[in-house]
């Protein structure tokens, strides 16, 4: 029967100790997958790219020391990534219009474009604040959106885990920045 306590993983985080962290997330994160392949209906590429979202979120929050109930994490982790596999699929069903609806612009649609250019424009001169090293990473993860984290690890030389931490540690810091600059 497979393990349903995953408070060890909380623990690991929560004390640096990445061989048993890495450890648990390996056996950890199939699961994960495999319960969203399963219970969603998700196709295993859209469920892998979930569960890696979710996990950097919970990272997050675990080492930020915001889970109080450690043994129910996999709960936690199990929701958590239902509800983003949901957001994805409707985030994705926004854009399945047929292309005649694209033909003209209402004026309503027309000042919404000048909006989503005025952010386009903050989140450029926010993309010139990061150092050269996060902005080369970020840059070339927006080119090329449909590889693996292990194909950016091997890109940057460095491990999954590690671009998973620094990509969103560098979305977080475009967050703030488009926010301070949205609010002038």
């Amino acid at each position: 029967m497979a393990r349903v306590d995953y408070s060890e993983l909380v623990e690991a985080i929560q004390d640096g100790d990445e061989a048993t962290a890495n450890g648990l997330l390996q056996e950890l994160m199939p699961r994960i997958v495999d319960y969203l392949v399963v219970t969603m209906n998700a196709d295993r590429n859209e469920a892998r790219e979930c569960t890696q979202e979710v996990f950097t979120e919970v990272y997050d929050r675990i080492r930020k020391d915001k889970i109080r109930e450690h043994k129910y994490i996999f709960r936690y982790i199990t929701f958590s990534v239902k509800n983003e596999y949901i957001r994805y699929k409707k985030y994705q069903h926004r854009f399945t219009a047929p292309e005649e609806a694209y033909d003209q612009a209402e004026p309503a649609e027309q000042i919404s474009n000048l909006i989503d250019e005025e952010r386009m424009q903050h989140l450029e001169e926010c993309l010139y604040e990061l150092d050269k090293e996060s902005r080369s990473m970020i840059r070339f993860m927006l080119k090329h959106p449909d590889k693996t984290s292990k194909e950016y690890a091997d890109h940057f030389n460095i491990s999954s885990g590690n671009v998973r931490i620094r990509k969103s540690r560098i979305l977080n810091i475009l967050h703030h920045c488009y926010k301070r600059k949205a609010s002038k």
